[in-house]
């Protein structure tokens, strides 16, 4: 994935010098590592310069990625991709159940990780897989897919700052939560299993979910969850440890009556373009399987 950008440098910046200016826009040591390898990878009025150079307001400051490798353990496999928004930095995906997000053992050719191959062989394209919001297999919704080694670096550091808004519907069993709260509660490992998560207050790591109900009847809510922090399976083990399990999930909650998957949904996102700074938000309607489910407890349409 090869990507140019370039800055003009105004008069507040003169005399940072390159490797200050693109610290400041959040490049990482191993990305100006990785460009200085390159005759071509850093310009100044298209001239190879080092990155010791000061700038001077008026200078044209180019970056070129060049990236020939390719993430040669994802083998490319046509399947449907839901693409939401797509830059030379970075796309949205809406990701349907059932899809893994990368290949895993017996799960080795139905990941999004190998669409997205596909998408970019057809084109040409090298291409390394980064996924900066992992979701579970059967979570459906928006995730963020960084193109190249710069967006993804700035993305994975804007995501452990808590700077992407991530904003999640579920489905859970009870009624009779307060209108809105936190969960604090540390997650660790589940001794006994390969998979599972569990409240860890000795050794787990912190973990805080928000929520706020939307809905409530015959036994069941529909839940706003806002991730303060990013752990696997947080949601999931958070609503199950306060006593209201996502409907669905076989692995905390296994009743399949109504959903054959666990009623969680990435509904939103919200964060600053990583290149541009620009302001982005995204969201994706709840999917039908939920829909059906919730209809079921509500007896009207969503």
């Amino acid at each position: 994935m090869n990507r140019t950008i370039q800055y003009e440098i105004g008069a507040e910046e003169e005399g940072l010098t390159i490797k200050q200016f693109l610290k400041r826009r959040r490049y990482s040591g191993q990305n100006l590592v990785h460009l200085k390898k390159y005759e071509q990878g850093i310009l100044l009025n298209n001239r190879p310069v080092y990155v010791i150079q000061p700038l001077k307001a008026g200078d044209f400051l180019t970056v070129n990625i060049l990236e020939d490798r390719v993430s040669e353990k994802i083998p490319p496999v046509p399947l449907p991709l839901h693409i939401v928004y797509e830059d030379e930095d970075l796309m949205i995906l809406d990701k349907e159940a059932d899809m893994p997000i990368h290949p895993s053992l017996n799960n080795y050719e139905n990941s999004l990780a190998n669409g997205l191959a596909w998408y970019f062989s057809a084109q040409d394209i090298p291409f390394v897989f980064r996924c900066v919001n992992r979701l579970d297999r059967d979570t459906t919704g928006l995730t963020i897919i960084a193109k190249h080694m710069v967006s993804g670096g700035i993305l994975s550091a804007m995501a452990a700052r808590r700077e992407i808004r991530r904003e999640y519907l579920a489905i859970v069993s009870g009624t009779g939560l307060p209108s809105c709260g936190t969960i604090n509660v540390p997650l660790g490992r589940d001794p006994d299993s390969a998979i599972r998560r569990m409240a860890d207050f000795r050794n787990g790591e912190p973990s805080v979910t928000h929520y706020r109900v939307l809905e409530e009847a015959n036994g069941c809510s529909l839940l706003s969850l806002h991730l303060e922090t990013g752990r696997t399976h947080q949601i999931r083990v958070h609503m199950k440890y306060i006593g209201y399990p996502i409907i669905g999930d076989f692995l905390y909650n296994p009743d399949t009556a109504l959903i054959r998957r666990q009623a969680l949904h990435s509904c939103r996102l919200e964060f600053s373009h990583p290149i541009t700074g620009k302001p982005l938000d995204f969201s994706s309607p709840l999917p039908e399987d939920m829909k059906q489910a919730l209809n079921c407890y509500l007896g009207r349409e969503v």
